[in-house]
């Protein structure tokens, strides 16, 4: 093994808590992650794990050598990908996962545009509702949509999705347009039923985030289902522009409440810190950030 398999092998014991889960993230046997520890407290000569029957931590040392090491073993693989990336494009099966909706309309209108430029790559995409354990998963990169979990460790930006106010030109020829959100209260607000205070809704009034309970005759718990309701001219609805864009473009929807609009809600690429980068999923990361930077989110 080479003093970079050691010491990875140390980083990895401080992450999983113990000898075996370490060397089943590696690939490696529990007896060459075990010489590995020994051969690196050997050489910084002071205890750097603490081990029971069960568990394996840090002692205060070892802490605060992993803290360190972990970073300059982050920018010496980040050096071998940059350098390996000139000499070979890269293949091989990106695993990607992303909420349902987005997927659909924007992720894999992406992700064609990707594999036209990279041949040698495949893409597997999964949905999912929910924040996801990226290798329990088995995934690569998520897309996710709104504020990270804490068990995120790694994470880009890709764009700000901005949420509107909207209903059918049939509903404001009938019942007016609202010019403030305190109008809501004489307007039909469709309500979706999924998560409790779904009928409080969020506005920007004078620089600061104000709530206000809206209510109406038609309620759901399914985007979709919401989406089709505003267009029947039930109500006024609220949902992020990237879902109603294709209503809006098709003259089904409009806009009201411009300038009361929440503030937009964040959308990551997150990735496992415990796996190295490979360079076609940085690709596509960076694929991702160009794209969206100019969508009309």
């Amino acid at each position: 093994m080479s003093r970079i398999d050691d010491l990875q092998a140390f980083v990895a014991i401080v992450e999983k808590s113990n000898l075996t889960g370490a060397a089943h993230h590696l690939g490696r046997s529990l007896q060459s992650v075990s010489r590995s520890l020994a051969a690196v407290e050997l050489d910084v000569g002071v205890e750097l794990i603490r081990r029971t029957t069960r568990r394996s931590s840090p002692t205060e040392a070892g802490l605060a050598y992993y803290q360190r090491l972990k970073a300059a073993l982050e920018d010496i693989e980040e050096a071998k990908l940059e350098v390996s990336h000139r000499r070979v494009e890269p293949s091989g099966l990106l695993r990607v996962s992303g909420p349902t909706g987005f997927a659909a309309l924007h992720l894999v209108p992406a992700t064609a545009a990707f594999l036209k430029a990279h041949p040698r790559i495949e893409v597997e995409i999964s949905t999912f509702d929910r924040h996801i354990d990226l290798i329990e998963e088995n995934v690569d990169l998520a897309v996710q949509i709104g504020p990270l979990a804490d068990s995120v460790s790694k994470a880009r930006l890709l764009a700000n999705l901005r949420r509107v106010f909207f209903a059918a030109p049939s509903y404001f020829a009938k019942y007016g347009r609202p010019r403030h959100p305190r109008d809501l209260a004489k307007h039909q607000c469709i309500v979706r039923t999924a998560r409790v205070g779904s009928d409080v809704w969020p506005f920007t009034i004078d620089g600061k985030v104000r709530t206000m309970k809206v209510s109406g005759r038609f309620r759901a718990n399914g985007a979709g289902v919401i989406n089709e309701a505003a267009t029947q001219g039930l109500g006024i609805a609220i949902a992020p522009l990237w879902h109603i864009r294709p209503l809006i473009d098709q003259g089904l929807v409009e806009v009201t409440l411009t300038r009361f609009a929440p503030p937009p809600i964040p959308a990551h690429a997150t990735w496992s810190g415990t796996r190295v980068l490979p360079a076609k999923t940085r690709m596509f990361i960076d694929f991702l950030a160009q794209r969206f930077k100019g969508a009309r989110f």
